[in-house]
C-alpha cells in the first residue's frame, strides 16, 4: 500500500523552527521527487518546496526561501523539511506528496494526510 505520513507539525513561536517528517511506504521511495505543498486557513494550495529523487536540485516558493530546507534519506524512506524563522503566515497544513517520476515536475500522484502547523505567540 502506498502511503505518506507526515509528523512534525505542531504551535511554534513567530521566529521558531519545527522539523516536518514525511515516512513513506509501499514504493521505491528513491525512484521519486518528493514535495511539500500547503494549505493556509481559507486559502489555496500553495508549492512550498520540492525535491529530486536524488536529493539534488531543491525548490522553494519564493515566500519560503532562505528560512525553509528539504532534505531526503533515502534509506530511511523520509523526506524532511526543516522551517525555520516562522512567521504568522506559515500557518497551514502541510502535505507531503509524491511526483510521477525522479524530478518534481509534473501531477502529484499520492498525498498524505497533512500535519498542522500553528505559528503564533
Amino acid at each position: 500500500q502506498v502511503q505518506l505520513v507526515e509528523s512534525g507539525g505542531g504551535l511554534a513561536q513567530p521566529g521558531g523552527s519545527l522539523r516536518l517528517s514525511c515516512a513513506a511506504s509501499g514504493f521505491t521511495f528513491s525512484s521519486y521527487g518528493m514535495s511539500w505543498v500547503r494549505q493556509a486557513p481559507g486559502k489555496g494550495l500553495e508549492w512550498v518546496s520540492a525535491i529530486y529523487n536524488d536529493g539534488s536540485d531543491p525548490y522553494y516558493a519564493d515566500s519560503v526561501k532562505a528560512r525553509f530546507t528539504i532534505s531526503r534519506d533515502n534509506a530511511k524512506n523520509t523526506v524532511y523539511l526543516q522551517m525555520s524563522s516562522l512567521e504568522p503566515a506559515d500557518t497551514a497544513l502541510y502535505y507531503c506528496a509524491r511526483g510521477g517520476d525522479g524530478s518534481y515536475f509534473g501531477a502529484l500522484e499520492v498525498w498524505g494526510q497533512g500535519t498542522l502547523v500553528t505559528v503564533a505567540s
